[in-house]
């Protein structure tokens, strides 16, 4: 079964992100924190992280940046509120296999989730 950690700091995104993936037979986990994804990430140990760039603690970007080393089999979609090219090519240059706008396309992440694990 795959893992999905969904990161953000939007209760509301995530109980929706949460919702869809685990009624779609995905083993889900949330963080609304960087500090919390870092601690999912070795616990939980996720094959998709659904990360935020704006969050409390952190940007996600850099986050990112920090944890591919280590983590480079865990595939990660960006998600923001931005339309930003600039971080979007910075995102993807660090690792994060896709890069999504809101208000989300719940169908369309689930295609790029199956996409990034399978192709």
């Amino acid at each position: 079964m795959n893992k999905v950690l969904v990161v953000d700091d939007e209760e509301q995104i995530v109980g929706i992100l949460d919702d869809f993936f685990s009624e779609k037979g995905y083993d889900t986990d949330v963080a609304y924190t960087l500090e919390g994804a870092q601690e999912k990430l070795v616990d939980f140990k996720p094959d998709v992280i659904l990360l935020d760039i704006n969050l409390p603690d952190g940007d996600g970007v850099e986050f990112l940046h920090d944890i591919m080393p280590e983590h480079e089999d865990t595939k990660v979609i960006m998600i923001t509120g931005l339309e930003d090219k600039e971080i979007a090519l910075k995102a993807l240059e660090y690792g994060a296999v896709d890069y999504i706008t809101k208000p989300l396309d719940l169908e369309y992440i689930e295609t790029s989730i199956l996409s990034n694990i399978i192709g």
